[in-house]
């Protein structure tokens, strides 16, 4: 059972389908937030809560209209991977670009990547942000990893929005404007 938010984009990628959140994503959504590798992004989390985040996702597209997208390969569109794209969560000081895979067997094969480049372009080109952060937990070298493979540097004049976390604040290269 689905229930696609109306209106929402559906961006593919040469692997990837990304789409926004649908009801048949809490369980694997939950299995990763309740796990420990769920430890860089605030879990592991109890189930209500996991449930909480979840709706956050979820009502992200909501309010903004935009948020982030469950990526899935393209050979299994209803297998959520994890999730990449546009947040902006209410106190947060800028855009971000986020990222986390779900399923321990996508790691390590640029699902995530992938899935965030083009949530990076989409929200470039279609939103018109001119420029993006990461928020990433030093300890993260997979996501640091990542960041710096996005073209992503980090920026010591950037604020985090929980300064008692220690997160180090990347920023993503500005789009190429047509002349």
């Amino acid at each position: 059972m689905t229930f696609p938010l109306h209106g929402t984009p559906v961006l593919e990628t040469g692997r990837l389908v990304l789409r926004a959140p649908s009801p048949g994503d809490f369980e694997p959504c939950a299995a990763f937030l309740m796990s420990d590798r769920a430890r860089f992004v605030g879990g592991p989390l109890t189930r209500p809560n996991a449930w909480r985040a979840m709706c956050h996702l979820t009502g992200h597209w909501v309010h903004r209209g935009f948020g982030m997208f469950i990526f899935s390969d393209r050979s299994a569109p209803d297998v959520p991977l994890g999730m990449a794209g546009p947040w902006f969560p209410e106190g947060w000081p800028e855009h971000e670009i986020g990222w986390s895979v779900w399923q321990p067997g996508a790691e390590g094969r640029g699902f995530a990547f992938e899935a965030a480049a083009a949530a990076r372009d989409w929200a470039f080109g279609t939103l018109g942000w001119r420029t993006a952060v990461s928020y990433i937990d030093r300890r993260n070298a997979r996501s640091i990893a990542l960041a710096e493979r996005l073209g992503a540097r980090p920026d010591p004049e950037a604020r985090w929005p929980f300064p008692e976390d220690d997160n180090v604040v990347y920023r993503h290269p500005a789009p190429e404007v047509p002349a």
